[in-house]
């Protein structure tokens, strides 16, 4: 009997094909906690009756130590020496147990306790809250950082990272919209409450990030790195200004992603259930997924940065035309899946970016200092993420929404018929926090997206010259044009 043959690696690869699958299976893991969290905190907090407001400014207050807590693991990445010569794989052993457990403990706080006075009682779930969250970033971070910095020593083949990188945005979609549709079924339909759910998405996401500790392999190990202070970090970060560039766009564009928080909400009071993100969703994915699939073959004759531009553009006519369907679902699905398009290249494109910061930092400075430089990323998604929280819920309280007690699950709102209800006032706040706010924060980050300079060939000879396969010189003289 003929044993089946293993497909040959590309040329140039080093990775492994069970290296690589258990690489795309850990986003599939993260992405899951991680849009249980991005997508639905915002509702899960409005549900157990927690005024919007409120829980918007916490969220930001708590960022203050998450500033705190990325800018310190970035330098404690780089310093800490294990005793096995690691130095991504036992950080992610950590999170891969501590993330999903911090999951579960936001999703527990109880909509009741007791005979506690009501404002008592909000005040006790703010602060349970605020705990939960700070102990949840700071394991998201444990698992963030990590897990895209071993890129960079698994493999030095610019090409098979950018491949890589692209692929495991399709399992990690994948991971999120399973979790989309879990969260609709779940409560949006049988109304489930969220701290089941997120005992049974934490228990899935921990299953599928394990492997990678046992498959993933660091080859290069780089240079030796300078012992960091903070004040050596922040001069390391201002000194790799394109880092600096892709990352304040992003954290515009993603800051103002008010709707990723709303869409049950949206759902329910503009269009009057909230299980049709069930269609929104879909008509989403599936361009989304079409382009996972593309955008590893489009940026082989592409630039990536030209590629993502042009995605910015296409993503602001589509916004600002869907601005204009609210009065029918039929129209506004059909400029959703438009839409969906070109967000879906910028998502798979937007965390190729940061290997390129790394190595274009490593080849100015002279410094390695990738676990900064991933830090930085994970602190502006996590950042980002919580501002578009903050800010949907600030904007929701602004024009009016307001909790309704008993009623923790889409279900127990329908079930309550006019006594959910919603202003005229507080229903133009939905459709404007939900399509409108968006479209000025893409568009302040395209403005300072095109300050982006840095090409894929020359990221691949500052590549080589960092591993040592070719020296400074040489690489001087192999770039299109000299960095600073």
């Amino acid at each position: 009997m003929e044993t089946k043959q293993k497909k040959p690696n590309p040329a140039g690869w080093l990775t492994n094909s069970a290296e690589r699958k258990s690489y795309y299976f850990y986003f599939f893991g993260q992405n899951m906690i991680y849009n249980m969290v991005n997508g639905f905190l915002a509702t899960f907090l409005v549900l157990i009756n927690i005024d919007p407001v409120k829980s918007g400014v916490v969220m930001l207050v708590v960022k203050v130590w998450d500033a705190v807590n990325d800018a310190l693991f970035g330098v404690l990445f780089d310093k800490v020496k294990f005793r096995s010569g690691k130095k991504y794989l036992p950080w992610l052993k950590i999170a891969c147990a501590l993330t999903p457990l911090a999951t579960i403990a936001i999703f527990i706080i109880p909509a009741k306790m007791g005979e506690m006075p009501d404002e008592m009682l909000e005040n006790v779930k703010l602060i349970w809250f605020a705990i939960a969250y700070i102990i949840w970033d700071t394991a998201y971070t444990l698992c963030d950082v990590p897990a895209f910095g071993i890129i960079t020593s698994m493999t030095t083949n610019v090409e098979e990272r950018n491949t890589v990188l692209s692929y495991k945005s399709i399992t990690g979609g994948i991971g999120s919209a399973l979790t989309f549709v879990l969260v609709t079924v779940l409560n949006g339909s049988l109304g489930i409450q969220y701290s089941i759910i997120s005992i049974i998405i934490a228990s899935v996401a921990a299953a599928t990030m394990f492997p990678v500790c046992k498959h993933c392999q660091e080859r290069f190990k780089g240079t030796d790195e300078e012992q960091f202070t903070i004040k050596r970090m922040l001069k390391y970060i201002v000194k790799n200004k394109y880092l600096l560039i892709f990352y304040l766009g992003y954290l515009f564009y993603s800051g103002a992603q008010t709707y990723n928080q709303l869409q049950h909400i949206f759902a329910f009071y503009i269009y009057g259930n909230a299980t049709l993100t069930l269609i929104t969703g879909t008509v989403a994915a599936i361009p989304q997924l079409i382009m996972s699939l593309l955008v590893p073959k489009m940026i082989k004759k592409m630039d990536k940065m030209t590629l993502f531009h042009i995605s910015v553009v296409v993503t602001i006519v589509t916004s600002v035309i869907m601005c204009f369907t609210r009065s029918s679902f039929i129209l506004f699905c059909v400029m959703y899946m438009l839409r969906a398009v070109p967000l879906g290249i910028m998502g798979v494109l937007s965390f190729t970016f940061t290997p390129d910061c790394a190595e274009y930092g490593q080849f100015t400075t002279g410094t390695e200092a990738k676990g900064i430089t991933f830090a930085i990323q994970t602190f502006i998604v996590k950042l980002s993420s919580a501002i578009s929280t903050s800010v949907g819920l600030i904007l929701l309280g602004f024009f009016g929404y307001r909790t309704i007690e008993n009623a923790d699950s889409f279900p127990a709102l329908e079930a309550l018929g006019e006594a959910a209800a919603q202003t005229p006032e507080a229903l133009d706040g939905i459709w404007f926090t939900f399509n409108v706010f968006p479209i000025f924060g893409i568009t302040i980050a395209f403005a300072i997206w095109l300050f982006y300079k840095l090409k894929d060939k020359d990221v691949q000879v500052m590549a080589d010259c960092n591993a040592g396969k070719i020296s400074k010189e040489e690489a001087e003289k192999l770039l299109s044009r000299k960095y600073s």
